[in-house]
């Protein structure tokens, strides 16, 4: 076969008429921390939204900020007067964005707001302020719109910061499939504000914990000595008081450069070996089928709690090291365990479908001591169950205050 290569285009052509067509699209983006990016006479957020367009052509100041419905009400007029101040000409979208809404229904309505705004897709990124529903719902839109429309990340919850406001994965979920479409779309900027932890209710707090505790068990044992010193303590004022500063900021920033440093050598998931992927075997099934009582994080904690069951099991894990990562979930608010764990067949059910998503094999990261891990592809249902019950022992054993949190 006789191929020609134009190496100007990456362009192939033999002689049976068949072309080949080789591209590189280069991928780059910005994760800022500033703390008050909404105080009027900072011009940080202005110029970081005006920088991440710049020589994209005739400069506009148009934006379309989805606003989640939780954080208008407490930050509405805030965010009203920083972008009337900084010479912005804005339209608001108010979206009710949690779990129960990630879906089709919140995707289109986004649309329709982009589509009657007028979006410049060149020049005009969409602003996205919320939590991790809503800049997954605002990032699958805009990956769409118009076969791809910029759009910018302000999360503004625990589990936004460390997670869904770092990647590039969107998705939404579709009938009883966890994030079942969704795409690959990079925001030009994710701008993370841990000011506004400050009005999170104690829930979303914890929520956001669990998958900062995921990072730290598959990778760092440092980072799980801080979360456990966090779980003594009162979540409620870690990210209010000054005499905590350090800590939660180690804590944040740690995990954020932790879950940064697996993404970023495997944007596209090319690779399905993901130790990120820890507490996300058995957790989507979890949370679709208790979606009207668990938070995200929660769920991920019960998968946490049920594969370090697992790990003690198959040996990976002493028991001592096993009760005491069931003592931080415990400690950081966050249930071990949910009923839905007792359905019949559910968690092999739900290991069967992650099979299906990890290309035929079970790619599942189990901790091997605290802080490193191990990809396995031959747990058994009775091992399963031997974590279950692993974890339903713990449970039972707990004294009566600390029943009421798990």
């Amino acid at each position: 076969m006789v191929r020609a290569k134009d190496y100007r285009h990456g362009l192939e052509r033999d002689s049976r008429g068949r072309w080949t067509v080789d591209a590189v699209k280069q991928v780059s983006y910005d994760v800022l921390v500033r703390r008050d990016l909404l105080k009027v006479d900072d011009p940080f957020l202005a110029d970081a939204l005006r920088g991440c367009v710049a020589g994209a052509g005739n400069s506009s100041d148009r934006r379309l900020l989805i606003v989640d419905k939780v954080v208008d009400t407490l930050y509405g007029p805030a965010i009203d007067a920083y972008f009337i101040a900084h010479g912005f000409t804005t339209a608001k979208l108010v979206l009710d964005a949690h779990e129960q809404v990630k879906n089709w229904g919140s995707v289109d309505a986004v649309l329709a707001a982009m589509d009657q705004f007028g979006v410049d897709r060149r020049r005009e990124p969409v602003i996205a302020i919320g939590g991790g529903v809503l800049c997954d719902v605002v990032g699958f839109a805009a990956s769409i719109y118009r076969r791809g429309t910029p759009y910018v990340r302000i999360p503004t919850t625990l589990i936004g910061l460390v997670d869904a406001g770092v990647g590039v994965k969107t998705g939404v979920n579709h009938r009883a499939g966890k994030n079942r479409i969704g795409t690959y779309a990079q925001p030009l900027l994710s701008l993370l504000d841990t000011r506004f932890l400050s009005s999170l209710a104690v829930r979303h707090i914890s929520n956001g914990m669990a998958e900062i505790l995921k990072v730290a068990l598959v990778k760092s044992r440092p980072l799980f000595e801080h979360v456990e010193r966090a779980s003594r303590g009162d979540l409620r004022v870690l990210f209010e008081d000054d005499q905590h500063a350090g800590l939660a900021d180690y804590v944040i920033e740690e995990s954020i450069h932790l879950m940064l440093e697996e993404l970023q050598p495997n944007l596209w998931e090319g690779t399905l070996e993901r130790c990120v992927d820890y507490g996300h075997t058995f957790s989507p099934t979890i949370e679709m089928h208790a979606v009207a009582e668990l938070l995200h994080g929660e769920a991920v904690a019960i998968d946490i709690a049920l594969t370090t069951g697992i790990a003690l099991e198959r040996g990976l894990l002493s028991e001592p090291d096993a009760v005491r990562v069931l003592d931080v979930i415990a400690g950081l608010g966050l249930a071990p365990w949910n009923d839905v764990l007792a359905r019949q067949g559910l968690l092999t059910e739900a290991l069967e479908d992650t099979v299906r998503h990890r290309d035929g094999f079970q790619r599942l990261p189990l901790t091997d001591g605290i802080g490193t891990h191990v990809f396995v592809n031959d747990v058994t249902p009775a091992q399963i169950a031997a974590g279950a019950a692993f974890v339903e022992s713990y449970v039972s054993s707990l004294a009566p205050w600390q029943e009421s949190v798990a």
